[in-house]
């Protein structure tokens, strides 16, 4: 985008002065210049993909909200789509490149989060996910259900790829093929996921009450739904130190120095630049429907 008082991101930053994070003096120019960097490595994943924003207009430490409906001021050239819900049609963002991404961080929205199927066919998901949540702050044992996640995945002959939650997890993800709808794809993680729990009783969980759960890893297959997401790779979370979601490798995500914290906006590109990317072929290890069937 050109035009007379924008700079090289496509539009003027609003306040970018304004401290999001307080604890690390981040401010709303760091936000943005991390988005417009960041989506080269990240692109695939936004593209014609529906995005609820979590926003923070005054900073992390003020309060936040989330919002799926594009608001009426946003300009022509941030893509969109309009999609149905139960009750109506939600007008959701797409961040079709760089430029829209960063528009978005100029308007507060720390955490982009991104539905799980495309806007060609919304109801068919191109990704299933479980979701590693931990009951307590021991990060081993997210470790150790990852580990007995994947091996569950391994004996069917599956694919998976693992990234940090940048808050206090691990995100487990498979790639689809699209066949399947949302239904069908809930319904084999939700068994795959009783299945690991059965598997290690004392360490994972499939139980929805936090007071049953006791000190284990709840597996939690919630977001395979409609109009449900995840945070995308790569997404900054609103805590201290602006922490990522990012993709890692399986060996790297079972280290004994990894947390789900460990890579921010500060730290993450050096990791870039060292590293091949631990997703690549994501989406050319698409798993069929007919894959997803009882092992």
């Amino acid at each position: 985008m050109t035009g007379a008082g924008r700079n090289d991101t496509g539009f003027t930053p609003s306040h970018p002065d304004k401290v999001l994070f307080p604890q690390s003096g981040l401010t709303k120019a760091d936000l943005i210049d991390y988005y417009r960097r960041v989506y080269q490595h990240s692109a695939r994943f936004f593209e014609d993909r529906p995005l609820t924003m979590e926003r923070y207009p005054d900073g992390i430490e003020a309060g936040g909200f989330y919002q799926k409906n594009m608001p009426d001021h946003f300009p022509d050239w941030i893509g969109r789509a309009d999609l149905p819900k139960e009750d109506g049609r939600v007008t959701y963002v797409i961040a079709g490149d760089a430029v829209q991404l960063a528009f978005l961080a100029n308007q507060g929205c720390i955490t982009p989060h991104l539905a799980l199927s495309r806007c060609d066919r919304p109801d068919h998901p191109d990704q299933a996910i479980i979701d590693l949540d931990p009951s307590d702050g021991d990060f081993a044992k997210v470790q150790e259900v990852a580990a007995l996640v994947r091996s569950a995945l391994e004996e069917r002959g599956l694919p998976s790829f693992v990234k940090s939650t940048g808050s206090r997890g691990l995100h487990i993800v498979l790639p689809l093929d699209r066949s399947a709808g949302f239904d069908a794809v809930r319904d084999w993680i939700r068994a795959l996921a009783r299945d690991v729990a059965r598997a290690g009783p004392d360490l994972a969980t499939t139980e929805h009450r936090k007071d049953k759960r006791g000190s284990r890893v709840f597996l939690d297959t919630g977001r395979n739904a409609y109009g449900q997401t995840a945070v995308a790779p790569f997404g900054v979370r609103a805590r201290p130190g602006a922490p990522v979601a990012t993709p890692l490798r399986w060996d790297e995500a079972l280290a004994g120095d990894m947390t789900p914290d460990k890579y921010t906006i500060k730290t993450v590109f050096r990791r870039l630049a060292q590293i091949s990317d631990p997703w690549a072929g994501f989406f050319d290890t698409a798993i069929r429907s007919r894959d997803l069937a009882p092992g």
